[in-house]
């Protein structure tokens, strides 16, 4: 992209308006390619230069001729190699850090601008008038289904009790999300581990832009997952999948934990930004012309799962501007909270295109016999449970305290109420 696309690559960092601070940056990634190739180009030379000499060397000597002004010649080749492999390996280091800050750039479709330009495509169901409707924060309390004071004494701010039947309700809405994922969409359900390596997070961007907000392990070059998705796109970090067995889809539950670094002062009251939650994801590995219709049919799984908890929802396209960074295509699902009077997003549907498989190395081999290409890979949340818990608490909630379960849900908590 830096070598043979790079007004496209300055396009794309336009329509996300980051051009004006990413413009020196992109500059040194030139000048380090240019840089690069050079010096490759001047150790293969020198490389043959060298091994040129050694030929005379080993003529003069079957000819019983002193070649030492040859050696001589031949070691100062060598140490002329040994320096300009030194300094490609440290222009490739550079140029490396570099482009692993450069975000994705948007696809067509996506508008340009910041987060007034998002757009709202389609939405389902009729937000509720939270006149009389308590905070799920209060009606959780109440309920005895949330403790947030122990959550705090036991980890500090930002971490959750649930108990009793909110435990119940927890592990209902992972078995309903889980069950209509691998059954009816076909997803494979998967456990995986929470504690991920560098290069796992690297390969899903979360690494270096993000580190920040990361848990780290200490004396471990490792972390906690900000969420499955790390895990389940580097199931195929460093293979070559066969195209035959694309699309590759999974799901899996995992607890999330993200430090929100950047997130003072944000949305702190009850379940709304917490350290610590859990969420079902969706991933799937798709064939780089196919991968926006897998966007649209993954999106549509995750919509599913808001009607069958009959909660209304909308779904909004991120303006560029408003897009992660990673992602080229992104919509997000909101469902409305009547007790906070907010649009709660409860998951964020998005294609990576190949930004995240060359990061990760993650390739199919064509059909036809072609060359390796790199897969495009999608992700969302199928669904994130805090959200959908505050928006259950409100939305379902009844005139005498109590709070309604939806019947999809219902029949795995073994309870048509709250309270």
């Amino acid at each position: 992209m830096v070598r043979e696309h790079i007004d496209a690559l300055r396009a794309g960092m336009r329509r996300r308006g980051v051009l004006d601070a990413l413009s020196p940056t992109i500059d040194r990634a030139v000048a380090l390619d240019k840089a690069r190739r050079e010096t490759i180009q001047a150790v293969e030379e020198r490389k043959a230069a060298r091994n040129a000499v050694s030929q005379q060397v080993g003529q003069r000597k079957r000819a019983g001729e002193s070649a030492d002004d040859l050696q001589q010649q031949s070691r100062l080749l060598g140490d002329e190699i040994a320096r300009l492999d030194r300094e490609l390996a440290q222009t490739e280091g550079e140029l490396s850090a570099i482009l692993l800050e450069l975000p994705n750039i948007t696809l067509d479709q996506v508008p340009a601008g910041g987060e007034d330009k998002n757009a709202v495509v389609r939405s389902w169901g009729a937000p509720r008038d939270g006149a009389r409707v308590q905070p799920h924060w209060e009606i959780g309390a109440k309920l005895g289904i949330i403790d947030f004071e122990r959550g705090a004494k036991i980890s500090g701010s930002g971490f959750i009790v649930f108990r009793e039947m909110g435990a119940r309700l927890v592990r209902a809405l992972m078995n309903l999300m889980l069950d209509v994922h691998s059954r009816e969409h076909g997803y494979q359900e998967t456990w995986v581990p929470v504690v991920v390596n560098r290069a796992s997070m690297t390969g899903t961007a979360q690494l270096p832009k993000f580190e920040e907000d990361m848990y780290a392990l200490r004396d471990e070059d490792a972390f906690l997952i900000p969420t499955a998705e790390v895990p389940l796109t580097n199931l195929y970090r460093d293979e070559i999948i066969p195209e035959s067995e694309l699309p590759k889809s999974f799901t899996a539950c995992s607890p999330c934990f993200r430090r929100e670094a950047g997130a003072a002062g944000k949305d702190t009251r009850g379940l709304l930004r917490v350290h610590e939650f859990d969420k079902v994801e969706l991933v799937r590995y798709v064939t780089p012309e196919s991968s926006e219709e897998q966007l649209e049919l993954l999106t549509g799984h995750a919509e599913q799962i808001l009607t069958q908890l009959d909660l209304p929802y909308r779904v909004v396209r991120l303006a560029s501007g408003d897009t992660g960074f990673a992602s080229a295509h992104t919509y997000d699902l909101e469902t409305f909270a009547p007790g906070v009077g907010k649009w709660l997003e409860v998951s964020s549907c998005s294609n990576f295109t190949d930004f995240q498989a060359r990061r990760a190395n993650i390739r199919y081999k064509p059909s036809d016999g072609g060359k390796p290409r790199f897969v495009h890979t999608l992700n969302g949340s199928g669904l994130a449970f805090p959200r959908v818990i505050a928006s259950i608490l409100e939305h379902h909630q009844q005139e005498d305290g109590s709070v309604r379960i939806p019947a999809a849900l219902s029949t795995y908590l073994g309870a048509e109420r709250l309270g």
